[in-house]
């Protein structure tokens, strides 16, 4: 049985993170027009109501996220996933569909501000740990022809073949993407305030009844906190 970690480095910087990782099996990713078109672009059209205020740093979502990325070494320009995310909608430029999976995660991050990882859990070596990086770790980011090994001092995802997410929750690792074949899925959504948790739980549940009602498939959760740092994910 492979765990999901959380070690010691991490809490030292975050203890109040609290992170739900939702196990999925029995995962139909292939596209039959299962997904209503309404899912995204009703969650494009939410996200002025989400991140109103110019600039987009004003925003206290936003704010709340660069002031925890400026706690860890990071590569020049990286920020959470959800701000690129959230940026492109606002300034006119809507989240298109991709595949179900990544089509139902995305709509999700457009309506709440929170960011969401899957990965394909066939393709995970070895336990997942979210840790700090001793620098070095390969990586090699979706779409991206060059690896980038992590710096030293940077909070990242890590199995035992390398870095599954850089920057935290700023890039994910080609090798453990989900695709249109896969059929069982490890994803995680992090919270970063306490005041965040209501909404968190609220998210998460809407996200894992929409992947049982339009992929097929079955959806566990369970919350990793300070207090309860390790859980089974496969």
């Amino acid at each position: 049985m492979s765990q999901f970690v959380v070690e010691k480095p991490f809490w030292d910087i975050f203890p109040e993170v609290r992170i739900a990782l939702i196990r999925v099996t029995g995962l139909d990713n292939q596209d039959h027009g299962q997904l209503p078109a309404s899912i995204l672009e009703d969650a494009n059209a939410h996200v002025a109501d989400l991140i109103p205020d110019d600039p987009i740093s004003a925003n206290p979502l936003i704010h709340e996220w660069r002031e925890a990325f400026r706690k860890f070494k990071t590569k020049k320009g990286a920020r959470c996933a959800v701000e690129n995310l959230l940026k492109r909608s606002k300034n006119g430029n809507p989240v298109r569909s991709i595949d179900p999976m990544v089509d139902l995660y995305n709509a999700c991050s457009l309506r709440t501000g929170f960011p969401v990882a899957s990965l394909d859990t066939a393709s995970i070596q070895g336990d997942i740990r979210l840790t700090v990086a001793k620098g070095g770790e390969p990586f090699q980011a979706i779409s991206e022809d060059e690896p980038e090994p992590a710096l030293d001092g940077e909070v990242i995802y890590a199995d035992d073949a390398g870095v599954v997410s850089r920057c935290w929750c700023w890039r994910d690792a080609e090798r453990v993407e989900t695709r249109d074949d896969t059929t069982a899925a490890t994803m995680y959504i992090e919270c970063l305030k306490p005041e965040w948790q209501a909404d968190h739980e609220a998210a998460v549940n809407q996200l894992t009844s929409q992947i049982e009602q339009y992929l097929g498939a079955q959806t566990e959760t369970v919350y990793v906190d300070e207090a309860h740092r390790a859980v089974d994910y496969d």
